[in-house]
């Protein structure tokens, strides 16, 4: 694999990949079959302690169908920190990772998840815990896990105007 190009961009820290994980509203990965393309973003939840980030989705469809037969994909986390106007440059920061996914069929494993997302997106993620996360949501509900194999990152924290 190539090594990046700007080096003074290339993020090597891995709190700051990590970071960039669990700031990001969406990720999205990219997966193939038969040698087409397939692209998709996520709401996600990241957990530090299994190095795995947890989606949710449906238990059958095009995705579940092509991850099942191929389970390997890369993955983008972005955090957008805007375009600089006047610069023609735009600030940013990206966690890039490649993993395996798997499909959750444990309920507490659903349920660790589940939450994890719920925390990642909810304002008031308690009251939603306590209301919505029933025995019956949590075993009706499809959870992908991507194993993370490795991460890198990129990021443009401020405008360079180059002539």
């Amino acid at each position: 694999m190539r090594d990046i190009r700007r080096k003074e961009k290339e993020i090597k820290n891995r709190k700051e990949l990590v970071d960039i994980l669990e700031g990001a509203a969406f990720i999205t990965i990219a997966m193939c079959s038969d040698n087409q393309p397939y692209l998709v973003t996520l709401n996600h939840g990241y957990d530090k302690e299994g190095n795995c980030i947890y989606f949710h989705c449906a238990q059958e469809g095009k995705k579940t169908d092509i991850l099942r037969a191929n389970d390997r994909i890369w993955g983008q986390a972005l955090v957008d920190k805007g375009y600089v106007q006047g610069k023609c440059d735009h600030l940013y920061a990206t966690t890039h990772f490649a993993g395996r996914v798997t499909f959750v069929t444990e309920y507490e494993e659903k349920k660790h998840a589940l939450i994890l997302m719920i925390k990642a997106l909810e304002e008031e993620p308690e009251r939603v815990i306590r209301s919505q996360l029933t025995k019956e949501s949590i075993l009706n509900v499809g959870i992908g896990r991507i194993d993370i194999e490795t991460m890198s990152g990129k990021k443009a924290e401020k405008a360079i105007v180059s002539i």
